[in-house]
């Protein structure tokens, strides 16, 4: 006699305890770390890093390592815990190679299966912090667009995110997936101008650089494909920081700014757009905390939970920081209120790991249904 078939698992949108000490955490170092006025001073930098709050972040909170196993010195969490720090390093736009080296590159390397080798001990410096790494793929580069790889180990990959402060570069090519050395000779990393100065871009070139091999090419497309998807997924938890921030100060700003001797929050208007602020925040929060539980529990839902979350949240946080802006009137024009920092971070981040676009015509063959 046939089983029946089980019903799928609800989604778990609620945050545990655990994810709100660890968010509690995470804030607290940001805000003692990565205030606006120092983010603002980091990107007038040559280098908008702080390796002290990266070694703050990553090895004594142990962020780096939520994605890793105990056994390869991680801290065995899971992709809800990994999306909590992004929503919180959204809503600081603090620089950090966070979403880089601790998501894609840990989720590409995980992929790999393997238990020893250097595959397995890159994992463990990733885990503890004391190295960096990225996928040197295109910043823009959708889960569904994996497959471009470079023909050969050498040639020039642009728009590579967070190239400048990485260690390793992870380098997918026709042959497999190689780790290379940031510092071999044969590695040329040079500066691009980003809109999103708390993000640095490069160009990676290579031209005979001695590199690790460390899976074969279809071992390798696989990984990069799960790299990119969790990149996308846990992408959207940035975006719901960003959006949450961005209405929280335009909340607090228009309540305290009079004009015509009342608040100007209290013009029906300005409600009205920020009440529906409000319930596309809330609504982002749900797709992005779907698509973060799907990635956790490996379900076969993932794929289309992330492109939900990305063809969403990406336009939430536009337009949360587009409106901030706006709201705060000629001071949100200024180069010193952080309001430019969000904007620019929505903007870039709306076209990273794929475009809304992109995502929505994933969602349409996902579900089998008439392209939009």
């Amino acid at each position: 006699m046939t089983a029946p078939a089980q019903p799928p698992a609800t989604p778990d949108l609620l945050y545990s305890q655990d994810e709100e000490d660890l968010r509690s955490a995470v804030r607290a170092l940001l805000a003692d770390r990565a205030d606006a006025p120092t983010v603002i001073a980091a990107t007038e930098s040559d280098t908008p890093y702080d390796p002290q709050l990266w070694s703050s972040l990553a090895g004594d909170i142990g962020a780096a390592g939520l994605l890793v196993p105990e056994k390869l010195g991680g801290q065995g969490a899971s992709h809800r815990e990994a999306a909590v720090v992004l929503e919180e390093l959204g809503r600081s736009v603090a620089p950090a190679p966070y979403l880089t080296s601790s998501v894609v590159a840990t989720e590409t390397l995980l992929a790999l299966g393997a238990e020893d080798g250097p595959a397995a001990a890159l994992l463990g410096e990733l885990a503890s912090g004391a190295r960096t790494a990225v996928l040197a793929v295109p910043f823009a580069t959708p889960p569904a667009g994996a497959d471009a790889t470079l023909a050969a180990p050498e040639g020039t990959v642009r728009g590579v995110v967070d190239a400048a402060a990485a260690d390793v570069l992870l380098v997918p090519t026709a042959e497999g997936l190689y780790a290379v050395e940031a510092t071999d000779p044969g590695v040329a990393v040079s500066p691009l101008v980003p809109l999103d100065l708390t993000r640095p871009l490069a160009a990676v070139t290579l031209t005979g650089a001695a590199g690790t091999l460390l899976a074969d090419p279809d071992t390798s497309a696989t990984a990069v494909r799960r790299g990119l998807l969790a990149g996308a997924g846990l992408l959207a938890s940035e975006q719901l920081g960003i959006a949450e921030w961005c209405l929280t100060e335009t909340v607090r700003y228009t309540r305290e700014r009079h004009q015509f001797n009342r608040p100007v929050g209290s013009f029906q208007s300005l409600k009205h757009r920020m009440a529906q602020l409000w319930l596309e925040v809330v609504s982002a929060r749900a797709a992005a905390r779907n698509a973060a539980d799907a990635l956790a529990t490996h379900s076969p839902d993932a794929p289309l939970a992330v492109a939900v979350a990305q063809a969403y949240c990406s336009g939430v946080a536009v337009h949360a920081a587009e409106e901030c802006v706006q709201l705060h009137g000629g001071i949100g024009m200024t180069w010193e209120h952080p309001a430019h920092l969000y904007l620019k971070r929505a903007k870039a981040d709306s076209i990273a790991y794929g475009t809304a676009g992109s995502h929505r015509q994933a969602v349409a063959e996902l579900a089998e249904l008439p392209a939009p």
